[in-house]
């Protein structure tokens, strides 16, 4: 990098962490989640406003392409790693293997619905988009992408609005976390098999065997892999400083998980976060440290992940208001369908279902991932694009306050979340 590109780079990262919280603070009292603030923020610093009217700045400093482009894309896909990786680290193993059941079945007639839904729709939205000359590739191919982009779901998002929502550990929240992780498995494999009909850097790697390394690393890392980190983090403490030694040992296999899941399919976040519930659920892993990466990672690199977003593209010039209806539509109403009838399923109530429906229905960073690699591809172009990431981020704002209107009243007599009562009470006090 030159004398110049560095200096960009160290003006776009502040003033990314600079308006990511102040953005972030703004909608937090409007009682949404940071992220949403930290979203609209990126899509300012973009070339969709200030890229408009100060296109050189942008170019320079809150760009995608060159050598500050390349270096921001890698501090976006560490970002993002580290966030799945802190919020496995609160995953209670206990709360998982209670709500397993319910949480397999909501998982499973959500992604029977959304994937049969998402095809269906993919094949007349094929036929649409073609009229408007927008896509051009096979329709089997383009249909499953579709149905993957409707079944696919944002654990990163959904993951921080549930901590901004203090409602991570409750019930409800572990069945969320728990749908969603077999959500993304299932749908970043079917994903893989669609790169792999395309002839793409995918085709190498086939379905069974991404399937059956996936499942086998999960069994592993969370039989061996816990054995092993439990002797490893005594064994840290005691010759290690502290708490640098715990920490570089954590992240070191956070990174390490990432980049197996990375190399054989699916996407890295899955392998850190399978890393963070081994290490968070050691009795080894103090709350101090715990406390120490939470803080560190969702205040410095969770804002500059999700800021990046909105230096995609330009949502102004790539709008089509009726594909973002059509898109928006399709993905609000096959997941709450879904979703909603596998919770009802598996024995909770309508209230309780619906909030599990519109917090799985959080797409946000997931979302524009997928849309990324398919627009990398050559499988969407920029306004279907769009159409995916302005779809993403409407989830994204409506799954907090909608989580908060099906999680009070009736719900916190019905399922005594005690987690949820001094939440409100406390945003009471602040009214």
């Amino acid at each position: 990098m030159t004398h110049t590109e560095i200096i960009n780079l160290l003006l776009a990262i502040s003033l990314m962490l600079l308006l990511g919280r102040i953005f972030g603070e703004f909608f937090r009292k409007l009682r949404m989640p940071l992220v949403v603030g930290e979203l609209v923020a990126g899509i300012l610093l973009g070339p969709t406003l200030l890229g408009r009217f100060y296109p050189t700045l942008t170019q320079n400093i809150f760009t995608t392409t060159g050598n500050v482009g390349l270096v921001m894309n890698g501090i976006s896909t560490i970002s993002v790693v580290l966030l799945l990786f802190a919020a496995g680290m609160e995953v209670e193993f206990s709360v998982i293997r209670q709500q397993g059941k319910t949480a397999l079945k909501t998982s499973f007639i959500g992604l029977i619905t959304t994937l049969t839904l998402g095809y269906f729709a993919g094949t007349f939205l094929y036929d649409y988009l073609n009229q408007n000359n927008i896509v051009q590739n096979d329709k089997t191919v383009f249909s499953l992408f579709i149905a993957t982009a409707m079944a696919i779901t944002a654990l990163p998002v959904i993951a921080r609005t549930l901590m901004d929502l203090n409602l991570f550990k409750t019930k409800i929240g572990m069945i969320i976390i728990a749908a969603a992780m077999f959500d993304d498995v299932v749908g970043w494999i079917l994903f893989s098999v669609v790169l792999s009909m395309m002839n793409t850097g995918g085709a190498s790697i086939s379905f069974l065997y991404t399937l059956g390394l996936t499942v086998g690393y999960a069994i592993l890392m969370l039989t061996a892999g816990r054995i092993f980190i439990n002797k490893s983090l005594p064994w840290a403490n005691k010759n290690l400083s502290w708490p640098g030694g715990v920490l570089a040992l954590s992240l070191s296999l956070a990174f390490l998980g990432a980049a197996f899941t990375e190399k054989i399919g699916i996407h890295a976040i899955f392998g850190a976060f399978i890393v963070g519930i081994a290490i968070g659920d050691s009795v080894h892993f103090t709350e101090k440290a715990r406390e120490i990466i939470h803080q560190f990672i969702t205040n410095i690199f969770a804002p500059l992940f999700f800021v990046s977003i909105g230096f995609k593209v330009n949502f102004i010039a790539n709008f089509n208001l009726n594909l973002v209806v059509i898109i928006t539509f399709l993905a609000v109403f096959t997941k709450l369908l879904g979703v909603g009838l596998g919770a009802l399923w598996g024995g909770l109530t309508l209230r309780e279902s619906l909030a599990v429906g519109f917090g799985m229905n959080a797409r946000g960073a997931m979302e524009i991932v997928l849309g990324l690699l398919a627009l990398q591809a050559g499988l969407i172009n920029e306004q279907l694009f769009v159409a995916l990431v302005v779809m993403a981020v409407l989830t994204s704002v409506l799954a907090g306050p909608m989580l908060q209107y099906f999680l009070t009243g009736e719900m916190k007599v019905a399922t005594g979340l005690k987690e949820i009562i001094p939440f409100i009470d406390e945003e009471k006090k602040v009214e």
